[in-house]
């Protein structure tokens, strides 16, 4: 594919992948309702709906970070072959592993909320471990993150050194990913990171996404300046 295609279908993916991100955010959110934890497992058996659609739309966002690695690497392989791979490896990375640990959880729940139904009955201390660990806190960091995370800031500092797209663009995304670079691990571990928890340390991410597509869609990329 040339370099305007591959623009053009990554600014597409990027809005698509920011939607359906906010998607799965919505309904599960609406699913798991309030309260405490057996709470909020009646509340996901009366939503069952809401969680296989998170399922379907897990698989799409997979899929879409599997279109922005090949897209983002067939834009930024001129200016630098290896950094570009490695880019295309975490973002590959991020889709396999994301669909890993979503997929399974739903799964998951959805068979929880009907445990007590049949003979396959897990006792109650089994029971209330599964389900603490299903619906963990927000706070948990996916590992699948950190890879979008580091491929995220090594494409922009790419987009930034061949000049591809305006200079406060790519500035904005290696100031979002590097961000997330360094507040995920830390929170992987189970350090605080005071504020820069949940959707504050993502908005930044979010908001060069954004930006960046419309870019892409509009107005494509440039040559690499080193070239």
């Amino acid at each position: 594919m040339t370099r305007t295609t591959n623009a053009r279908i990554a600014g597409f993916t990027y809005l698509f992948y920011a939607a359906i991100g906010v998607c799965i955010e919505l309904l599960m959110h609406q699913a798991r309702g309030v309260g405490d934890d057996a709470a909020k497992l009646a509340h996901i058996g009366q939503h069952a709906m809401n969680v296989r659609l998170s399922i379907l739309i897990a698989l799409l966002e997979g899929l879409s970070s599997l279109v922005l690695a090949v897209t983002l690497y067939g834009i930024t392989r001129d200016e630098d072959h290896e950094l570009a791979m490695l880019g295309l490896v975490c973002r590959v990375a991020e889709g396999v592993l994301g669909s890993i640990n979503n997929i399974p959880s739903y799964l998951g729940l959805l068979w929880l909320t009907k445990a007590g139904v049949g003979t396959d009955v897990p006792d109650m201390p089994t029971a209330n471990a599964l389900r603490a660990f299903l619906l963990m806190p927000g706070g948990s960091v996916p590992l699948g993150a950190f890879f979008f995370a580091v491929g995220s800031l090594i494409f922009s500092w790419l987009l930034l050194r061949g000049r591809m797209v305006p200079i406060s663009i790519a500035w904005l995304g290696v100031f979002a990913s590097g961000l997330l670079v360094v507040v995920l691990p830390v929170q992987l571990a189970g350090f605080s990171t005071g504020p820069l928890t949940g959707y504050y340390q993502w908005l930044p991410a979010l908001v060069f996404q954004v930006v960046l597509a419309l870019w892409l869609l509009i107005k494509g990329v440039a040559k690499p300046a080193t070239q």
